[in-house]
């Protein structure tokens, strides 16, 4: 059948036209016509397509990344620049020192530098490093470390450059007796590749030592020479990036991640310029670096088919019984040889020879044979004494515990969850000073005074909200940043004054392999079981599907191989039941510590009320015996207040700082539980 073809020319309209009115032309049935546009065809379609890099991906999808609004973008480029400033400290053996500076170089634009004491980087590997996305050693390598895939450095490099067109400067030093290398890098998003805009392309290198020093300073290089203790930093790496960002205190902020990583990395000094102005140093807790993980070779349980079938065709080894025992951990080649023979497979057939069937059939041999689990020497959790320590510096309180749960695994890899504990204490809004209300206020983009409230103060929920506004007179929906001067000192008068005990929400701090976790709470497997679990066998009143209520914060720390992040920005762990199960246990273990601990408060608190109303009457009663007796008042008194001493002898326990009863030694809570006297419940150190 031969086709009309349809023209887009006036002339042929009117041909068109009788063709399709008639249905017929010269003879033959007409094709319907209904659009007059030309419709793509394969090859112009084929023609379109192109190959798109991952730098370009990102760089239209930098929400990904968590670059999704200015205030984010700004703790999430601290973020990167810090975990791999710990990353390299801790596996070069050096105690880590970072400095954090943040200035305001304009209207919504901040310069941020990151500088460590680390080893340095060797001159070839920086524009790779920092121009490149999916470049790193950490990818294919199965061992405790904060990164992951390769992007975070790099995409907030990517991001400064998207908004405010100023490249990556990176200076590092590998010794004092080396020259230091400087690099300004922006990435080419269509190749993925580092492009070097100094030096004609090839960097800079400055003289080494003192010399060195004097080059930066005159061309403007930004170094910290020398520590707080006079010591000269002779080798580390720093990186600045200026990008469009909000600073803002309060939670999510740069602020509280670097006190949350205080906490988790104890043997960490961490100096936080702001862009105020103000310094804050975070002193190590300990000397003692965390032992260093081992890299180990995946577990046969965690390798599905198509990787095991890829594995097959690509290994060096002659047999597929030396393949077994040299590619996996845990299989000796007496636990290869029985995979083989479940599998029907011989010992000594050419791995490269295997089939589908015959990878299938060694996949599944594997899942059934009982193999052991994966040794645990490449993690490094914090410790239950670091956990306590890290709690008692930051986190106000007088009741704290602490516990580690043995390794586990999930789809292969070992894992392994500690969770400490705090109980008592202010919150942090009433820890406020009124100066500090007022920036808060200032800065707050929320649009009314009660999510202000809710949102800046960790713990403090809208129960909590209400009462405060309710004391300070000030309606819920002001703007905070339209508050005079008398309803700021209304409501500051009011945080510290509203008994925020019964409303004040369980504050729970999240961790993935040392990295504070700050958003996507709710989709969290560490949230989820926080909730799932049963609070009120331990003393806490808890509504369902909530957290529950009182003045209690709940660290939460995963050490793996590999953290199930549900996104590539890396905030929130997967819900693994393998997981989830290790999480609950780790809660239950704190949480009937806890629950000893109140119930034997409570008693204490109910014997003393008690032995006051024995006291009220006690008098009385020693008068009216006396007269019916005729005998000494005096005596009569001093024998009824022995014996009331001795049947509310519970309101005179005393608890040493470990928890345990003075001389009671067969009650106490155990190990790794730490009591403050409830007076002293502001740590030297804590925030505010």
């Amino acid at each position: 059948m031969s086709t009309v073809r349809v023209s887009q020319t006036a002339d042929t309209d009117d041909a068109e036209h009788e063709a399709s009115g008639n249905g017929k032309l010269n003879g033959h049935a007409a094709e319907p016509t209904a659009h007059k546009r030309r419709r793509a065809t394969a090859e112009s379609m084929a023609a379109s397509q192109k190959e798109i890099s991952v730098s370009e991906f990102f760089a239209k999808n930098r929400h990904l990344l968590g670059f999704d609004n200015p205030r984010k973008a700004l703790l999430t480029t601290v973020k990167e620049a810090v975990d791999n400033s710990l990353d390299a400290c801790e596996e070069a053996g050096i105690l880590p020192e970072i400095w954090v500076h943040i200035e305001s170089t304009g209207p919504n634009r901040y310069k941020v530098g990151i500088q460590d004491n680390g080893p340095g980087i060797l001159k070839k590997q920086i524009p790779l490093i920092f121009g490149k996305l999916l470049y790193g050693s950490k990818f294919h390598r199965l061992r405790m470390s904060r990164g992951q895939q390769g992007i975070g450095i790099s995409a907030a490099g990517m991001y400064g450059v998207l908004t405010t067109g100023k490249p990556v400067k990176i200076i590092s030093k590998v010794s004092q007796r080396k020259p230091a290398h400087y690099y300004e890098i922006q990435i080419d998003t269509k190749n993925n590749k580092p492009e070097i805009l100094n030096g004609k392309g090839e960097g800079v290198d400055l003289s080494p030592g003192a010399k060195g020093v004097d080059e930066m300073k005159k061309a403007g290089i930004e170094w910290v020479d020398t520590n707080p203790q006079g010591h000269s930093v002779d080798h580390g790496t720093r990186v600045t990036i200026e990008l469009e960002a909000k600073y803002q205190r309060g939670r999510g902020s740069v602020d509280e991640y670097l006190e949350l990583t205080a906490i988790a990395n104890p043997h960490v000094t961490l100096h936080y310029l702001d862009p105020e102005g103000k310094t804050r140093t975070y002193e190590r807790a300990t000397t003692e670096l965390p032992p260093e993980p081992k890299e180990i070779k995946p577990h046969p349980y965690g390798v599905e088919l198509g990787r095991l079938a890829e594995m097959l065709k690509q290994t060096p080894a002659p047999t597929v019984s030396q393949f077994l025992a040299t590619s996996f951990s845990r299989i000796s080649p007496a636990i290869a040889r029985r995979i083989c023979e479940t599998a029907k497979v011989s010992t000594r057939m050419n791995p490269k020879k295997a089939g589908r069937h015959e990878a299938e059939t060694l996949f599944r041999a594997i899942q059934e044979t009982r193999i052991p689990s994966p040794l645990t020497d490449c993690l490094a959790p914090i410790g239950e004494q670091l956990i306590l320590k890290g709690l008692r510096q930051v986190v106000p309180g007088e009741f704290y515990a602490a516990a580690t749960r043995p390794p586990a695994v999930y789809r292969g890899n070992p894992f392994q969850i500690e969770v400490g504990l705090a109980y008592g204490g202010a919150p942090t809004s009433q820890r406020v000073p009124r100066d500090t209300l007022q920036e808060l206020l200032a800065q707050s983009d929320e649009r009314t005074l009660r999510q202000f409230l809710i949102n800046t103060f960790s713990g403090l929920g809208a129960e909590s909200a209400d009462k405060i506004l309710e004391e300070a007179k000030v309606g819920t929906r002001v703007s905070p940043g339209k508050l005079k001067a008398a309803e700021i000192d209304a409501l500051h008068a009011a945080l510290h004054n509203v008994n925020l005990t019964e409303g004040q929400t369980m504050n729970v701090m999240r961790y993935a392999n040392r990295v504070p976790l700050q958003f996507q709470q709710a989709a969290c497997a560490i949230t989820q079981t926080i909730i799932q679990t049963n609070w009120r066998s331990y003393g806490l009143s808890q509504s369902r599907g909530g957290l529950p209520s009182g003045p209690i914060s709940v660290m939460v720390h995963m050490a793996s191989v590999w953290v199930p992040f549900t996104s590539e920005s890396k905030e929130a762990v997967a819900s693994y039941p393998e997981i989830q199960k290790e999480l609950r246990l780790g809660l239950q273990a704190v949480g009937r510590k806890l629950g000893m601990y109140l119930r034997r408060r409570l008693k204490v608190r109910q014997e003393g009320e008690r032995r006051n109303i024995f006291l009220r009457y006690i008098g009385e009663v020693a008068n009216a015996v006396s007269d019916i007796n005729h005998q000494d008042r005096k005596a009569i008194y001093d024998q009824l207040m022995l014996l009331a001493k001795k049947k509310t002898a519970e309101a005179d326990t005393k608890l040493d700082d470990r928890g345990r009863a003075i001389d009671e030694d067969d009650e106490e809570f155990g190990d790794n539980v730490l009591i403050v006297d409830p007076n002293e419940t502001t740590p030297p150190n804590a925030p505010v």
